[in-house]
């Protein structure tokens, strides 16, 4: 049977005397060596403190045992022409180098940053590990950089703005109605966040060139199916015509108008669609599809008890261009019917009549009326340019172009042939003889005050036109243009005779306006000369000479300003056509 009582613990025997003693003389000297060490810490720490500790460098600069402000200093100096240096990017494309960029560190915003730097390298208290640093040789602390951040995108936007090139997309468009095909072709771009850590990384660390890499932009379509759509979709589109239809109203658009303003593009991986441009044809249409008292009217100007009132503008039907670009281009990618009802939207006037109210147009600033012998072919083009400049208005700052607004002279807007001067002698040209409308517009902008911008006098002086005040034109040139440089518009009136023609300018007057001429001098001795042939015109022959003309503003009455044209104008031969020779 176990016995009920509890087991004793024995009592612990007591540690020999000279193991005591023994442990003691550890502690004891443990404990000395580490106030040993807290002391010697402590006696360097003393030493140190305050500078920054010996053997320090930054950019390969000893700043070590400087207080901070005298280490900045130091450090701004030694490095100041590193820091100035320009980095040199080398972009790199498929492991090529395809341009060498020298950078300057100001045009990337980048600087050192000295106060940043010498604290990253520590003063003050310095702690164990310093010491010990201190101790061992030293440290070396990577320089600190301030960035300006918007010049530093911007240079790199820059930068890429000048290496990138752009990916080229397939497309085929049409010369006359052959499908001519634009092959895809790979693009490059750099990466602008890769580029902004190189380059960060590289200023005041590395002399090397930073190499900067461009990526390659692959197009979304392959040459093969370029080929593929101009064989078969180009084609087909332009197999037949287009009938755009505005209620009873319907234009027929043959494959030869409509081809110019049609492409097939790229829209997607492996895909290309055709894209329809009816801005231009849109303008073209209009007076087929949409008639004249439906359209959209500017606001103008008439003449009534002789002052100008303003006619009112009105809104209209206008064509829809995105709307019927939209349209066609469905119509050709579906093949569906090729009749399109044309999207119509409300058009607004390009003047109202609260614009027109506010041009100051309240009066005649000038006029001007040239005469011309009746009955030739060479009037009825005056009369028909003079009617097609009728009724314009040109607008506060706006350049008058005579050419832009008439255009070329041609048999289907009414011009005929007629004598013109060319290189010297007359010739027979569609147009010919509208000089004179020319030289009496610029009559009423000398007269007017308005800036002459463009005006080409005869080569000789034709003496129904006043010498030294007058102006030829030719299309494309020269061409007759000046500049309304007042703060009104300008409301240009035309009329005829059999025998002349005037034009008259209403605006609001801001100058009076004289004319003074010098005597003709440098006078030049016309040839006498015998031509043949059918196209030979006579000509009478007139001395050539040179004139100044003086343009004189006058403001109540004062001269505020002169302006002086001179001219000269070659002899005018005496030609005589002799039908005897061959």
């Amino acid at each position: 049977m176990a016995s009920s009582h509890p087991t004793p613990t024995p009592t612990p025997t007591p540690a020999p005397a000279h193991a005591r003693r023994r442990l003691r003389r550890v502690t004891l000297v443990s404990l000395g060596v580490a106030a040993a060490v807290a002391a010697g810490y402590a006696a360097a720490a003393a030493v140190l403190a305050g500078e920054t500790l010996p053997g320090t460098t930054v950019a390969g600069v000893d700043i070590g045992g400087l207080a901070p402000g005298a280490a900045e200093e130091r450090l701004r100096e030694r490095v100041a022409a590193q820091a100035a240096r320009p980095l040199t990017a080398h972009l790199v494309a498929a492991g090529r180098i395809v341009e060498r960029t020298p950078l300057a560190p100001a045009e990337l915003g980048l600087s050192l940053d000295a106060r940043a730097s010498v604290a990253a390298a520590g003063a003050g208290w310095p702690s164990p590990a310093d010491v010990v640093r201190t101790l061992l040789g030293g440290q070396e602390v990577a320089p600190r950089v301030a960035v300006d951040e918007q010049r530093f995108a911007a240079r790199v936007a820059r930068l890429a703005e000048d290496v990138d090139v752009p990916v080229r997309e397939g497309a085929v468009a049409y010369r006359d109605l052959e499908p001519r095909v634009t092959l895809p072709r790979d693009g490059r771009a750099l990466d602008q966040a890769a580029a902004s850590r190189e380059l960060r990384a590289a200023f005041l660390r590395s002399p090397e060139p930073v190499a900067l890499p461009l990526a390659v932009v692959r197009p979304q379509v392959s040459a093969d199916m370029v080929r593929s759509v101009a064989r078969t979709s180009a084609r087909t589109a332009v197999a037949e015509p287009l009938t755009l239809k505005n209620g009873s109203r319907q234009a027929v658009l043959e494959p030869a108008e409509f081809a110019p303003h049609l492409r097939f593009v790229t829209t997607g991986p492996e895909r290309m669609e055709p894209s329809f441009d009816a801005e231009k044809l849109a303008a073209d249409l209009r007076p087929r599809l949409i008639g004249a008292d439906e359209a959209p009217r500017d606001a103008t100007f008439e003449i009534s008890g002789g002052k100008p009132r303003v006619v009112p503008s009105r809104s209209g039907q206008a064509i829809d261009a995105a709307g019927l670009g939209r349209t066609v281009a469905e119509t050709i990618a579906t093949g569906a019917s090729r009749t399109i009802v044309v999207p119509i939207e409300n058009g607004t006037p390009e003047l109202t009549t609260a614009q027109a109210r506010k041009l100051g147009i309240t009066e005649k600033v000038s006029s001007f009326t040239t005469q011309h012998p009746c009955c030739a072919p060479r009037v009825t083009n005056i009369h028909r340019i003079s009617e097609i400049v009728n009724g314009h208005v040109v607008m506060p700052g706006e350049t008058f172009s005579l050419n832009g607004l008439v255009g070329k002279r041609d048999r289907a807007r009414g011009f005929v042939e007629a004598p013109m001067i060319l290189n010297g002698r007359y010739v027979d040209d569609v147009g010919g003889g509208v000089s004179q409308f020319t030289t009496t517009m610029f009559n009423a902008v000398f007269f007017g005050g308005f800036q002459d911008v463009q005006h080409t006098p005869h080569t000789f002086y034709i003496s129904r036109y006043p010498a030294g005040r007058e102006s030829t034109v030719s299309f494309p040139q020269p061409d007759f243009r000046w500049r309304n440089d007042s703060p009104y518009g300008v409301f240009i009136t035309t009329s005829y005779t059999d025998t002349s023609v005037t034009v008259n300018f209403w605006s609001t007057k801001r100058y009076d306006i004289e004319s003074q001429s010098s005597a003709h001098y440098n006078p030049k001795s016309f040839a006498v000369l015998t031509d043949s042939g059918p196209d030979c015109i006579p000509m009478t022959g007139a001395d050539g000479f040179t004139i100044d003309v003086w343009r004189i503003f006058k403001k109540d009455g004062e001269v505020v300003r002169r302006q002086k044209f001179q001219t000269t104008y070659a002899p005018e031969p005496q030609l005589t056509c002799d039908s005897t020779q061959s």
